[in-house]
């Protein structure tokens, strides 16, 4: 799938850019690859920097996540077509937006484009970026849901809430979940409280783990 968002920056006559995603469905720790291209205006200008900024949005507004800077310091000249390659990695912190294949409601990320030519800067428009969990986190939150977990929300912290499957009633109504991602391992917090940390090039049987850690619940 290929995701292209097209912009005249800096008002009627100016450049436009282009930017061109080889994909727009990623998971955290990725890189995302693409190319900017770029169409001389009416006039030349000297393009000073090009920057992907990598942005999650949710209700509380947008905050930065990653960035990187594109070749500039060239001029282009009127009607010119310039294709500049673009590799932009995505952090293993990166906001899941999507949870069992469907978008979480209210939470967003995406790569914004941001132009600056001389004396000016034009902010991008926000083209939209599909972040699935990594495998293992992904086989976490099945087993979750094969347990009788009913998926609620999440937010940009990556905090998960699940009303409780009906054999944990007695123990709690809902549960919050959480994922702690290293490049070899990941730590599922359960509740705040209990965790399980687990090496990534290993099998792991996430159904029985959050069994025992909803008895231990129980326990405390």
């Amino acid at each position: 799938m290929v995701f292209r968002s097209l912009r005249r920056a800096m008002g009627v006559g100016g450049p436009a850019v282009d930017t061109v995603l080889d994909e727009s469905v990623t998971r955290p720790g990725a890189t995302l690859p693409g190319t900017v291209r770029l169409t001389g205006g009416e006039r030349d200008v000297d393009i000073e920097r090009i920057v992907l900024t990598l942005v999650t949005r949710d209700g509380a507004g947008t905050a930065e996540i990653a960035r990187h800077e594109v070749d500039g310091g060239f001029r282009l000249a009127a009607g010119e077509h310039r294709d500049l390659p673009m590799r932009l990695h995505i952090p293993l912190h990166t906001p899941v937006t999507h949870v069992y294949g469907e978008r979480v409601p209210g939470l967003a990320v995406g790569v914004r484009t941001d132009l600056e030519v001389a004396f000016a800067v034009d902010p991008g428009d926000l083209d939209p970026v599909a972040v699935h969990p990594l495998p293992a986190e992904a086989a976490a939150l099945e087993a979750l849901r094969s347990l009788g977990f009913r998926f609620k929300s999440a937010d940009v912290t990556q905090v998960f809430e699940f009303w409780v499957a009906p054999q944990y009633q007695d123990l709690a109504t809902e549960i919050r979940v959480g994922f702690v991602t290293g490049v070899h391992y990941v730590e599922l917090v359960l509740d705040g409280r209990l965790r399980i940390r687990h090496d990534r090039r290993e099998p792991v049987d996430w159904a029985a783990a959050v069994d025992r850690l909803m008895r231990q619940i129980g326990q405390i």
